[in-house]
């Protein structure tokens, strides 16, 4: 599916450089945009054990991807989009 959407990394202008991340798409209700949750687990040196950590990204939807909330997507680092957007999803992987 071809899109007009600039944007986009595939169809668009914008290149991945950076990180390419992973997660599970919490919020979709902005106009191409999600919100991207990801469950990391970090080292506390003090008690010298682990801590679950969740974090959350912005990132921008183009509509040939299209993801929804429940879905895993694969992100990548772009330049800056908007004030809270530096990622774009890559690919889609539908939720059961």
């Amino acid at each position: 599916m071809e899109c007009s959407d600039y944007k986009c990394a595939v169809h668009g202008s914008v290149k991945v450089r950076g990180q390419v991340l992973e997660g599970i798409v919490v919020k979709d209700r902005m106009d191409k945009t999600v919100v991207i949750e990801r469950h990391l687990t970090q080292y506390v040196s003090k008690y010298k054990r682990y801590m679950k950590v969740t974090k959350t990204l912005a990132a921008h939807n183009p509509q040939c991807m299209a993801a929804k909330v429940g879905d895993a997507v694969t992100v990548g680092e772009t330049r800056k989009l908007s004030k809270t957007k530096a990622f774009v999803v890559t690919a889609v992987k539908k939720a059961e």
